[in-house]
């Protein structure tokens, strides 16, 4: 029996650059609720922007965000896990060291950015629509570093994202999340679906977990049902052992199940 659900945001539940969700899958969150199955996102995006993005349903549902950082249920934080901040200090030099890549640092609420390109500023505060603050000087942030991310606006090449996967993955885990962004954290999703279901009393074995990128390859292995994204790369759906073109005729599927069961 499936009791929690762990779904990542961009391209698994938005795609085809959507940047809304469907009114379909707020009425499923819905009535699994009503079934007691816990709607879990798992993203790389901040806490506050997750809770805008789910809002008519976020009271009923917990989320997973900064790759696992951060787990919140409801308004309970359930795990935070911050990185040093002396190596954290380092990475952001070297970043800002390397030609076209920007920073972002994720606190709790808000993310912390000095950038370069004035686009950038832009795409975080309105595609994104992260609340961020601008900041001279990453070492006066006061508050834990949850996530540091390269942004870079023309896309990760192989260089950098092999550089930075070679210097730094003996310290960080090290995501490509997306096209554009690199994720360093000291955690990953299947970390925070692990603390999920250690606060809520709920097996590994009844989880079930949607993603389509390499920051959701963890969780996808831990969670015990698994769809990879039919678009998704061969290795993440070896990995889940399932595909889907959506996840919302798959969460119905589910739910029709519990109630021929029942």
């Amino acid at each position: 029996m499936i009791r929690l659900i762990a779904s990542d945001i961009d391209g698994t539940l938005l795609q085809n650059g959507n940047r809304e969700l469907s009114s379909e899958l707020f009425g499923l969150i819905e009535r699994l609720s009503e079934k007691g199955v816990l709607f879990c996102a798992a993203s790389g995006r901040q806490y506050p922007n997750l809770k805008q993005l789910f809002a008519p349903v976020s009271e009923k549902m917990a989320f997973i965000a900064e790759n696992g950082a951060l787990v919140m249920k409801g308004n309970q934080t359930v795990e935070v896990q911050s990185m040093p901040q002396k190596q954290s200090l380092v990475l952001i030099e070297e970043i800002l060291s390397r030609t076209g890549c920007e920073v972002q640092v994720s606190g709790k609420e808000q993310v912390y950015i000095s950038p370069r390109n004035p686009q950038f500023v832009e795409h975080i505060q309105n595609f994104v629509k992260n609340k961020a603050v601008l900041c001279d000087d990453f070492s006066e942030i006061k508050e834990p570093f949850l996530k540091i991310s390269i942004m870079m606006m023309d896309g990760i090449d192989d260089e950098t994202l092999d550089y930075f996967s070679r210097s730094w993955a003996g310290t960080f885990n090290v995501a490509l999340s997306g096209s554009c962004w690199i994720d360093f954290t000291v955690s990953n999703k299947a970390d925070g679906l692990a603390a999920l279901c250690n606060e809520t009393g709920i097996s590994l074995f009844e989880t079930a977990a949607f993603g389509d990128n390499y920051n959701d390859m963890e969780m996808l292995h831990m969670a015990k049902y698994a769809w990879a994204m039919s678009n998704a790369d061969d290795a993440i759906q070896r990995i889940a052992g399932r595909t889907c073109a959506r996840v919302e005729p798959v969460l119905q599927s589910i739910l029709e199940a519990m109630e021929n069961e029942s």
